[in-house]
């Protein structure tokens, strides 16, 4: 009797609050619906997608199912409690979290109580859904001045003046199967940090089997902390538009399909030539273990291009033909330029069955000494110390 009641009253204020000021917004009960993989009170399902002019806030004990997009507009703030399980209806593209420019997510799990984001299939697969996306109003090389950008997902606006911008916490969130199409043509990432400034608080998050990138910055300062990617089918780990936070303790290891372990760019090449924009990327990667599948594989761990800059500091790289791959770009070599005057530059690295630790096609003449100082003195990062209580792959 009491869950009922809860369950009811969770019920009518998510309906008032939302369908009283959005027609958009979309909550359905299913009585019937119960696959089995969600947590809290058995058969009884919401259903959630639409654009929120108001704060949402889940409830652990109800069970959620996201189908469609998943809108919050500025001003708003969706809250998820620790324990919570999310689903996402895996049927096709436009189903999404998006907590727009002037929003906010407040998801505070814990190590015993995770937050997890999933499809709710009962054989989950990669690409079910799309994905978390957060968009900020810190600094982006794409546009100039007080511009913005468009995500490619949803077309919602980012990037702006404020480092400090604050779009909330994520503190111990799984994202799981997602890479689905959002919008019939391009395929979204586990976690998309959108001009995310260093005001918000990311530690403890991992993308898990997901189609396309696992995480992926554009642009923005945000720093982010105990990061695991597992058996993402694109990159791992994606930076460009000129992000310059820090990444620390990153755990990355491939799964059967894959591409990068890293791939990094300095500036958005998908949207023309624009190889002198007024900043680079050059974010700080302290702590990182890279695990591939053996040297024999053809693969590179990290690709930095398009005049990509950053320090990466204790490195540890496992099983692939090359450790650093350097790219130039259209006949322009930023990304050399940028191990010549030290803004690109490794410290203290060990390459385990690795062929080729670095591979220079940039265009600028260096060395392996000029770029990568200690090698042979990378231990990575200590997952085992910090993500075996709530994370999964392992």
């Amino acid at each position: 009797m009491k869950r009922n009641l809860l369950f009811t009253l969770a019920l009518s204020a998510l309906f008032l609050a939302s369908c009283s000021t959005d027609d958009t917004a979309d909550i359905t009960i299913n009585n019937t619906y119960n696959n089995g993989n969600g947590s809290g009170n058995g058969g009884d399902v919401v259903y959630l997608s639409g654009t929120y002019n108001v704060d949402l806030t889940l409830d652990a004990n109800i069970n959620y199912v996201i189908n469609g997009p998943l809108i919050m507009t500025s001003g708003t703030t969706l809250t998820i409690p620790a324990g919570t399980t999310v689903q996402a209806l895996a049927s096709g593209p436009d189903v999404y979290i998006a907590i727009s420019e002037g929003a906010q997510i407040m998801a505070n799990g814990t190590a015993n109580n995770p937050i997890v984001l999933t499809s709710n299939s009962s054989n989950p697969q990669a690409g079910d859904w799309g994905g978390l996306i957060l968009l900020g109003d810190a600094p982006i090389n794409s546009v100039s001045g007080s511009a913005t950008s468009t995500s490619e997902i949803g077309g919602l606006p980012y990037g702006g003046t404020d480092a400090n911008d604050n779009s909330g916490t994520l503190r111990y969130v799984r994202v799981e199967y997602s890479g689905g199409s959002a919008d019939g043509q391009t395929e979204n990432n586990g976690i998309s940090f959108y001009g995310v400034g260093n005001g918000t608080t990311v530690e403890y998050i991992e993308a898990y089997e997901g189609r396309d990138d696992g995480i992926e910055f554009f642009g923005g300062t945000v720093n982010v902390s105990n990061i695991i990617v597992i058996n993402a089918q694109d990159d791992s780990v994606d930076w460009t538009e000129g992000f310059s936070g820090t990444l620390t303790d990153v755990y990355i290891k491939h799964g059967a399909d894959h591409d990068k372990g890293i791939e990094a760019d300095g500036y958005n090449t998908d949207i023309g030539n624009n190889s002198s924009p007024i900043f680079f990327s050059k974010p700080n990667v302290t702590n990182l273990t890279i695990i591939g599948l053996g040297s024999t594989t053809g693969n590179e761990a990290v690709r930095l291009r398009a005049g990509t800059q950053g320090i990466f500091t204790n490195v540890l790289i496992d099983g692939f033909e090359e450790g650093f791959d350097l790219d130039g770009d259209s006949g322009n070599n930023p990304t050399g330029a940028g191990v010549i005057s030290d803004d690109l530059q490794v410290t203290d690295a060990t390459f385990t069955d690795v062929i080729l630790n670095m591979k220079n096609d940039t265009g600028e003449t260096f060395t392996e000494a000029d770029f990568i100082s200690g090698n042979g003195n990378g231990t990575g990062t200590n997952v085992s110390s910090w993500g075996a209580n709530w994370s999964v792959g392992l």
